[in-house]
């Protein structure tokens, strides 16, 4: 009887409040996949099927389609767990951190690199409810680490700052090779 009860939880799948909701959400997406399948790849005639660029991304769709489904179907067959919205808006909660990407994204090509890291490492620390002066600090020494490693050693191309050229010409040479 212990081996049939052992079977039993091991077998036992964990779920989350907002399962189904997830499942509805990742069934339309892999839907919406396969739909445009025809539109995003091609056929070639007289090559052979498994060397065809449709055929492995369809496979995986095709995959990716029946298992959405099939998770659906076992989160819709199971018990209702309480709580389905307050998990969702937890999920919806993480994409403010999308909008905070977005926004240091937008803003780099006029502030220039390290004013916007920096500004974005402040804000973020802020908002994660960390306002010490020495958490503060170390964020902004963050920043500047960040934006030294990325534009100075490693040479990564990034737009400069469109309030670069209100710099005088010696420190805008600086600020736009280094910053």
């Amino acid at each position: 009887m212990s081996r049939v009860k052992t079977l039993q939880a091991l077998f036992k799948r964990y779920r989350r409040p907002g399962d189904i909701v997830f499942a509805w959400l990742f069934l339309a997406f892999a839907l919406f996949l396969l739909f445009h399948l025809t539109s995003q790849t091609q056929y070639k005639p007289g090559g052979k099927v498994f060397a065809q660029p449709r055929f492995w991304p369809a496979v995986s769709l095709i995959g990716m389609t029946v298992f959405a489904a099939l998770h659906l179907l076992g989160s819709a067959l199971s018990e209702r767990i309480e709580g389905r919205w307050r998990e969702v808006g937890f999920w919806l909660r993480s994409l403010e951190y999308a909008g905070w990407f977005i926004a240091y994204a937008a803003a780099v090509p006029y502030l220039g690199y390290l004013p916007s890291t920096v500004l974005a490492a402040l804000l973020l620390a802020i908002r994660a409810g960390f306002g010490s002066p020495r958490v503060l600090g170390a964020a902004v020494l963050s920043a500047i680490a960040i934006v030294l490693l990325f534009k100075s050693f490693l040479q990564v191309k990034l737009p400069a700052g469109q309030v670069y050229e209100y710099l005088p010409d010696g420190l805008r040479q600086i600020m736009l090779t280094y910053f």
